[in-house]
């Protein structure tokens, strides 16, 4: 189960945050894209482990999803996958790899109480 070492990974930078700025973690928001990997469930189950008798036990993660959009050449825009199964343009079908979203897994916000 790698959750367990990305939530390990996110406790130790926001616990690095936290004490560069005096405070105490609320919360941490990632987004996580639908190709990133990660099954948000294990990962919100792995945080509270990781986060278990440290400064962050209690706090609250967060997880926005990301779906995937891909660019089509026919139609010349950005379009999101109707299922990522299937890499075609949810407009006219036409097929396409050009991912432009949809691989994040990024922290994006701490919330911190002083």
């Amino acid at each position: 189960m790698h959750e367990l070492s990305i939530a390990l990974s996110l406790v130790d930078l926001a616990r690095e945050e936290a004490e560069k700025h005096g405070g105490r973690v609320c919360a941490l928001h990632v987004r996580i894209g639908a190709l990133a990997g990660v099954v948000p469930e294990a990962l919100l189950a792995s945080y509270e482990m990781a986060s278990a008798d440290t400064p962050l036990e209690g706090s609250r993660l967060v997880i926005e999803d990301v779906p995937v959009v891909v660019y089509c050449p026919e139609c010349r825009a950005e379009r999101a996958l109707s299922s990522v199964q299937v890499f075609c343009c949810a407009e006219c079908g036409t097929p396409t790899g050009q991912i432009q979203q949809g691989r994040e897994l990024e922290l994006v916000a701490l919330e911190l109480e002083s």
